[in-house]
């Protein structure tokens, strides 16, 4: 019996697919990434709120930031993982790494009034409103 072969013509490498059979079977494993903070903004009358999803860090390990309307978190991961077998280490490995997020609010936020929770790797920030200062009219004499 005949096996029918049809050869891409647009290929650019004719080898390249038989390259990758034969790596296939060996998968590296890459370096973790630090934790993506991934936010979600919403606007009430008086307040901003933010959730922000920050898995696998620890709440001293993240830092808030209010300057304005400026809003900056960072979070700064470390985990170890070993794996035993009896007393025999197989395998051990350390990461650490960073993540920042700012952002913009089109209000001006009241430090003094800001409330900060974390739980199960989502920091929930309350962010009031700064009450706009108030014109005064000058008299000229």
């Amino acid at each position: 019996m005949n096996d029918l072969r049809v050869n891409d013509l647009f290929k650019l490498e004719p080898l390249e697919g038989n390259l990758f059979n034969l790596l296939r079977p060996w998968r590296l494993e890459g370096p973790e990434r630090a934790p993506q903070i991934r936010i979600d903004l919403s606007e009430a009358d008086g307040s901003y709120a933010v959730k922000a999803e920050i898995p696998g860090v620890r709440k001293e390990d993240i830092d808030v930031r209010i300057d304005g309307n400026q809003v900056t978190i960072s979070a700064e991961v470390k985990q170890e993982k070993e794996e035993k077998e009896g007393q025999r280490v197989l395998r051990s490995e350390r990461q650490y790494g960073f993540a920042s997020r700012s952002f913009t609010l089109a209000d001006t936020v009241d430090e003094a009034k800001v409330e900060a929770r974390y739980q199960d790797g989502v920091l929930q920030l309350t962010l009031p409103k700064r009450s706009p200062a108030t014109q005064k009219r000058i008299t000229i004499a």
